[in-house]
């Protein structure tokens, strides 16, 4: 009897170590699949930086940092050489080389989903091995960002993930035989918009993570995450509704931060001949788009308020935009003055091109992606209400806004884009140059919007190394976006965590990103 007790201690002090080493939280959004290479959607790269590495590494304030890349230089104007870290281990025990991140590079513009992910190698031209651990990588021309894009190139195991296709890769790496990283922890098990579940990985090369095990909740409703976390189910939660912040804060079981992110919530205008879901308010066609017209953008422009939205909508976590990339990031403009709001001169614009009475559009945005997403694209509705746009508000999970999005089935739609590589050419060329794919240019420009001005200025931007010209280049970029209005910046996103005050302390990071490496146990 008295071994059985003293077992019985031992088998409990055991489970209850294990359970001191997991690391529990809510998510709002989760992966897509489990093939790093699948999808651009910020929770995808999120969820798996944990089981796969990148070549380039984006510190908490989106410094560049080493990660299997040691160092990397310019050898011309059309080389990057890249030196890798050695004596690194997948997570199957086989060395990485200089074989994976050639594999890896080759393999995203053939495996790449719905928000493509070709934006991040668009510039290689080629990959040359030279030894195990060195490589240059060959580009279209000059590619002075180049280790910005690759903070999101993702190193696969080539032996794995060998001979897999578009159509054949999600299942592979779905189900754990081509999950195979090099990162801290390892694949255990995931269920779509459920758990991912993560184990310490032993032998990385890194520092040792103190979190035996890692659970990923994918719980998109905001007030199903805080009751969790109150309860004491979840270690900590990522985006807390505004709303929730103070009570919160008062709960002395509970710790709250905040931080002001680098993504933009933004509108899209259609610039096609013919727009989609675009009528006249008694449902019948309009003779053309209207949303062609300067006068009905800059009338869309003015209606919106986003000191409102920032306070009341957003309750305090967001602040009014007035271009596509926040103060911190390379190219930010300073000399463009806030967006004005003025309903009344909204109204006069309307009138002048044509549309006194305004017209119907459906106005689709994300509901379960970024904070305060579904709130802003409601009181964005009723504003274009109140000078005569009919926008009917149709809120979607990300799940289905960001495909529909790309095949252009929105005419009018909103969601949030966050410079994550720290410069603006990484957006503006997205999203702000003409969709030309054999630039490989203007990949989420799905609606038509075309300057020549504006694509010379990127294009420029892009080969140019001289830091000054280029944020020139940049700058002047973003004053032609706000004129020509496509694309309209409304407010940039704050965002806050919640956690167990007696357990873990977190270490924010500015792109969103929640990285259980930076999620520490309370002494």
């Amino acid at each position: 009897m008295r071994s059985f007790f003293t077992g019985l201690l031992c088998t409990t002090a055991m489970v209850t170590s294990a359970l001191a080493q997991t690391l529990t939280i809510g998510v709002r959004g989760g992966p897509d699949s489990i093939d790093p290479h699948f999808t651009a959607t910020g929770t995808h790269a999120e969820s798996l930086k944990h089981v796969f590495d990148t070549l380039v590494w984006s510190g908490d304030g989106l410094e560049l940092m080493p990660r299997l890349a040691e160092s990397w230089k310019v050898i011309n104007d059309n080389t990057w050489e890249f030196k890798l870290r050695r004596g690194v281990k997948f997570h199957d025990g086989s060395e990485f080389t200089a074989q994976d991140v050639k594999f890896s590079i080759e393999r995203v513009p053939v495996v790449s989903g719905p928000n493509p992910t070709t934006i991040y190698v668009r510039r290689v031209k080629d990959v040359k091995i030279i030894d195990p651990y060195t490589v240059l990588v060959i580009t279209d021309g000059a590619a002075p960002t180049l280790p910005n894009d690759f903070i999101r190139l993702f190193i696969v195991s080539a032996k794995a993930a060998a001979g897999l296709t578009k159509e054949t890769a999600n299942e592979a790496f779905n189900s754990g035989k081509a999950a195979i990283g090099t990162g801290p922890y390892k694949y255990v098990s995931w269920q779509p918009k459920g758990d991912l579940v993560l184990a310490r990985n032993d032998a990385y090369w890194g520092p040792k993570e103190p979190w035996a095990r890692h659970v990923r909740k994918e719980i998109p409703n905001d007030a199903a995450r805080v009751a969790q976390l109150k309860a004491g189910q979840l270690d900590l939660i990522t985006r807390v509704p505004a709303s929730d912040v103070a009570t919160l804060q008062r709960d002395p079981k509970i710790n709250v931060q905040t931080v002001d992110t680098v993504y933009v919530f933004n509108i899209e205008l259609d610039l096609r001949e013919k727009a989609l879901n675009v009528t006249a308010k008694d449902g019948s066609a309009l003779p053309k788009n209207p949303f062609l017209d300067l006068r009905v953008r800059e009338a869309i422009d003015l209606a919106i308020d986003r000191k409102a939205l920032a306070e009341v909508a957003m309750e305090g976590l967001g602040k009014p935009a007035n271009q596509m990339v926040t103060p911190s990031i390379f190219g930010f403009n300073k000399a463009l003055g806030e967006r004005k709001y003025d309903p009344a001169g909204a109204r006069k614009l309307l009138a002048e091109a044509g549309y006194p009475n305004g017209f119907k559009v459906q106005f689709s945005f994300t509901q379960d992606r970024l904070p305060g997403d579904r709130q802003v694209g409601i009181s964005i509705a009723q504003m274009l209400a109140a000078v005569g746009i009919d926008a009917q508000a149709n809120a979607q999970p990300a799940a289905v806004f960001f495909p529909a999005r790309t095949r252009g089935d929105y005419s009018m739609s909103m969601s949030g884009w966050g410079t994550l590589t720290g410069e603006a050419h990484y957006t503006l060329s997205s999203l702000a140059h003409s969709n030309d794919k054999e630039r490989k240019m203007g990949p989420f420009n799905v609606l038509n919007y075309k300057n020549p001005v504006m694509d010379k200025l990127l294009q420029d931007a892009g080969i140019e190394m001289d830091l000054g010209k280029r944020r020139k280049f940049l700058e002047d970029a973003n004053a032609l976006l706000e004129k020509d209005r496509q694309r309209l910046p409304i407010v940039a996103v704050g965002s806050a965590w919640a956690m167990q005050k007696g357990k873990v302390t977190i270490k924010a990071r500015v792109d969103e990103d929640t990285l259980a490496m930076n999620i520490k146990p309370v002494k």
